[in-house]
């Protein structure tokens, strides 16, 4: 089963943004889902902390800043 994990920090506008994104179409898609706060571990933070939040699909970075439901079922399709 295909693996998502959002990178992103509590109080950001576009990871909730993104979050939504992904709740929508994981009614749709089938996926595993995970939220990781960058600000938790310092490693996380200063690989994605400029490029939050950040979409990574299957250990791959799919998506940063923004993501639209259609671009993500299309990727998640592939």
């Amino acid at each position: 089963m295909t693996h998502v994990v959002l990178y992103g920090k509590v109080d950001c506008e576009l990871c909730d943004e993104m979050k939504a994104v992904v709740d929508e179409v994981r009614r749709e898609v089938p996926f595993t889902f995970d939220v990781v706060d960058v600000s938790c571990d310092p490693a996380l933070d200063a690989a994605y902390g400029l490029e939050i939040p950040v979409l990574v699909i299957d250990g791959r970075k799919a998506f940063k800043h923004r993501v639209d439901t259609t671009a993500l079922r299309r990727r998640l399709r592939r």
